[in-house]
């Protein structure tokens, strides 16, 4: 993944899969370490360090993102005559949220992210206004 090369896909091979699922779980699996038999096959092409390493997660930039280049798409998109049009969200909680983040006063990325998924989904997929009461309304 650091350097965007995708290596599942041969594990997806049926015939590597059926495998797979063939072997004891002590051949796969002992304790804490995993892929034991695939970590063996590939000692002697691929560094120690490598072999033995611990697993790292791959994360992207959005934090600064936010506060950078995509500053000026979150702010149309989560603009508050958007939020008030979609009729679900309080438009002032939003605008709160966004310039604490882009000021640099909190890291909420995470909710920012989450806000513009729900918001692009909304357009595209529901453009329904809220009707009063929507939300918690028995069908």
């Amino acid at each position: 993944m650091a350097h965007s090369l995708e290596t599942r896909v041969p594990f997806l091979d049926p015939v590597v899969a059926e495998l797979a699922l063939a072997l004891e779980t002590k051949q796969k699996v002992r304790g804490l370490a995993k892929k034991r038999l695939l970590r063996r096959a590939a000692a002697p092409l691929i560094p120690r360090e490598i072999i033995r390493g611990r697993k790292r997660g791959f994360s992207i930039p959005v934090a600064a993102w936010l506060r950078g280049s995509l500053g000026p798409f979150a702010r149309d998109v989560l603009s508050p005559e958007t939020i008030e049009r979609q009729g679900y969200l309080e438009p002032g909680a939003v605008t709160r949220v966004l310039e604490d983040h882009i000021s640099g006063r909190e890291d909420l990325s995470r909710q920012i992210w989450g806000l513009l998924n729900f918001t692009l989904w909304f357009d595209r997929y529901a453009r329904e206004p809220a009707a009063a009461g929507a939300l918690g309304a028995e069908s």
